[in-house]
């Protein structure tokens, strides 16, 4: 799961996919680390992309598809969004947008909270 290293939203979110997951799979990059890594090109991303990404095997998905998909890992009743992904994107991508161009706004940047050493070795810049 790539996110935005720069907004405390974003850092909210890793935590609670943490919190609330149901096996310890996944794995954590900011943006800012995946462009010095070049994982976005490689990925044939925007190097200005600022959305949340998830990368399952061959399949990239980002903006809401991605949020919706990622749900399918964490513990019901939250799995129980997963299958919203499958609905048209004019559906569900306006509201993820309009967070995302309000969330520096509302949320600010994050704190320096260091997770863990369990939760550490699963982010990986």
């Amino acid at each position: 799961m790539l996110f935005d290293g720069d907004c405390a939203l974003c850092h909210h979110s890793v935590r609670f996919v943490l919190r609330h997951e149901r096996s310890t799979v996944l794995r954590f990059l900011s943006l800012q680390g995946a462009r010095e890594r070049g994982v976005l090109e490689a990925l044939e991303l925007p190097e200005t992309l600022d959305s949340m990404v998830l990368i399952e095997e061959n399949r990239v998905s980002v903006e809401s598809e991605a949020a919706l998909r990622l749900s399918r890992y964490l513990k019901a009743p939250l799995s129980w969004l997963a299958p919203l992904a499958a609905l048209p994107d004019v559906l569900h991508r306006p509201l993820y947008r309009w967070i995302a161009r309000n969330r520096l706004r509302w949320f600010g940047a994050p704190s320096c909270e260091l997770p863990d050493p369990e939760q550490a070795a699963r982010f990986l810049d």
